[in-house]
């Protein structure tokens, strides 16, 4: 009896202490979950994807507004707009080779800083300028006859130019290079990184241009400009210091591969020694000795006035990256990515235009636009899920398999009942009589010729981590919208196959992106990425000339084919570049 008294008081005080265990434990992992989640808040993952959303957030609302502004300023005719688009794309286009090599050159956290301070005060220096503008536009045209009106549109676009540049090279030196580091080469971490940046990417695309749409809408021009300068000063700072706090805790980001002196040093030593009157002893020197045929060249160089030796290297970086582009095995999968730029089956300024001359209303493009937003963020995660369990390349495959399937709806729809396509309107008209009728085609493309040449001339600014750049449609009020067609089916199909195609196409996007981050050498990864980003300007001014060719809503069922014949290239380059790769893998094992 005592004895199981006892026993019952051992189990009592057994069962105590076990209560109290685990209460303990309970304790310790409430305690444990805050501690995590501020860990991850602090980390160098949650810093990169709040220094990016705010990034993203303030490119959105800069070119949307700016796109608007111009617009405003030059008495709502699209010549500004146009020229700003332009030189934006031949911008890139010309330096996108150098602004890589520069990122390669310098140091990761000077490439950040310096990117980040002059693409914010840019902005924030434009912002002010067409504040003033704005403001005194009546007392500015009557200085110098007009001219000095002239002199501040110049140095709007410049500082838009600039702005962008420096953009450009912030998102190569984060997006393409940070994130592989920080990751630590780990490939599905990188996915994972890749994807939510993207996911980020969408949401502001479609949220920060309603944004300032609205506070331009409810105030005025010049508070939308404050707006925007306003965030670009509070974005600086917090950018700066997350970015600053990430270079800190990842120690893998202050090293870079070992490179050769480069040849900017080599020609500042080289006039040195000409300054110095040094004779040819020091051509003996490491340097000399281990790069022959480098300094025979540069030794060339050195022979011109400065001027030119500086042009002449300029040009030399310019087509050293774009060989190190062709060299690299992911070459034709870049080259891929690139042709889908020449596409008007996207949420630009043109489908959107075209869509508004069919009778769609502003509303319910705006609405399927936020469709598209959300059919991109399932890109991202199928992107994911399809990388760990089929592999890389073979989630290129896929996704452009289905990227393909749904654009042929597209196809469908130039087709398709309500389809206003007509190929007699390429034909020049020789006939006197054609041009006579009152009712004949002629007032036909008349009557939509307003509308969509509002969207046609727009820039068309593609985005530096992205396939389309959206939100950037400025619909002028008291414009009538095209008359209805005969039936909604063409339209419907149209639309249905750009909306399902984001799945593939942010999921094929995702993955040459990858490619691009595991396959491309640290020392190359930023002159690669530049010369990447030309390549998609260049294909996207192919896009802005074949529309300009065929502007009128007849046309525009040509253009969609053209579209899916460029898409489909580059898709097929990319099945090429995987066929590759696969037979070069299995030579391997």
């Amino acid at each position: 009896m005592s004895q199981r008294a006892d026993t019952s008081q051992c189990g009592g005080v057994v069962v105590e202490l076990e209560s109290d265990n685990i209460r303990g434990s309970r304790t310790r992992r409430a305690r444990k979950i805050p501690g995590s989640a501020l860990i991850y808040l602090k980390g160098p993952k949650f810093l990169i994807y709040v220094s990016g959303a705010l990034s993203m957030w303030g490119d959105r609302m800069w070119h949307f507004a700016i796109s608007v502004f111009l617009i405003e300023l030059y008495g709502r005719n699209l010549l500004l707009t146009a020229v700003f688009g332009l030189v934006l794309a031949g911008s890139v286009l010309l330096l996108g080779a150098l602004i890589g090599d520069w990122v390669d050159r310098n140091p990761r956290n000077k490439v950040a800083h310096a990117s980040l301070f002059i693409q914010n005060t840019s902005v924030t220096v434009c912002s002010i300028v067409l504040m003033l503008v704005f403001s005194y536009k009546e007392q500015i045209e009557l200085i110098w006859d007009g001219w000095f009106t002239v002199v501040c549109y110049t140095v709007v676009i410049i500082l838009a130019d600039v702005a962008n540049l420096a953009s450009t090279a912030l998102t190569i030196a984060i997006q393409r290079d940070w994130i592989v580091v920080i990751t630590g080469y780990n490939r599905g971490h990188l996915a994972g990184m890749n994807a939510t940046m993207r996911r980020i990417d969408q949401v502001t695309n479609i949220l920060a241009p309603l944004a300032v749409g609205q506070v331009m809408t409810l105030a005025s021009n010049v508070v939308g400009c404050g707006f925007i300068l306003a965030w670009n000063l509070f974005s600086l700072i917090v950018e700066f210091f997350f970015l600053s706090r990430v270079y800190r805790i990842v120690p893998a980001l202050s090293v870079k591969p070992p490179t050769v002196e480069g040849d900017q040093e080599y020609l500042e030593r080289s006039e040195r020694r000409g300054l110095q009157g040094q004779g040819d002893d020091e051509l003996s020197d490491p340097l000399a000795t281990s790069n022959c045929n480098t300094d025979m060249h540069l030794k060339e160089i050195t022979n011109l006035p400065l001027c030119f030796q500086r042009f002449r290297w300029l040009l030399s970086t310019c087509m050293d990256g774009w060989r190190a582009y062709y060299r690299q095995p992911v070459f034709l999968a870049g080259l891929g990515l690139a042709f889908l730029y020449t596409t008007v089956l996207g949420f630009d300024c043109i489908t959107t235009g075209y869509a508004y001359t069919q009778g769609i209303s502003g509303s319910l493009l705006s609405l399927l636009m936020g469709v598209s937003a959300i059919t991109g963020l399932m890109g991202t995660v199928m992107f994911t899920r399809l990388r760990k369990s089929v592999g890389l390349v073979n989630t290129g495959i896929i996704s452009s398999c289905l990227h393909l399937g749904c654009l042929l709806l597209c196809v469908c729809s130039v087709f398709a009942p309500g389809s206003p396509i007509d190929l007699s309107l390429l034909m020049p008209y020789f006939s006197s009589g054609s041009s006579a009728e009152p009712g004949g085609m002629a007032s036909k493309r008349q009557k939509h010729t307003y509308p969509l040449s509002g969207g046609s001339n727009q820039p068309l600014l593609p985005d530096r981590s992205s396939i389309h750049w959206t939100n950037n449609t400025v619909l002028f009020d008291n414009v009538p919208s095209g008359t209805a067609p005969d039936s909604y089916i063409s339209i419907i199909l149209l639309f249905l196959g750009v909306i399902t195609a984001r799945i593939g196409l942010w999921c094929f996007d995702l993955t040459v992106t990858q490619l691009l981050q595991e396959t491309i050498c640290e020392s190359e990864r930023g002159v690669v990425n530049g010369v990447q980003s030309s390549m998609n300007y260049l294909m996207d001014l192919l896009h802005f000339i074949m529309v300009i060719s065929a502007p009128q809503p007849q046309h525009f069922g040509i253009l969609v084919i053209i579209s899916v014949i460029f898409i489909t290239t580059g898709h097929s380059m990319y099945f090429l570049y995987a066929h590759r790769a696969k037979r070069k893998h299995r030579l391997e094992t």
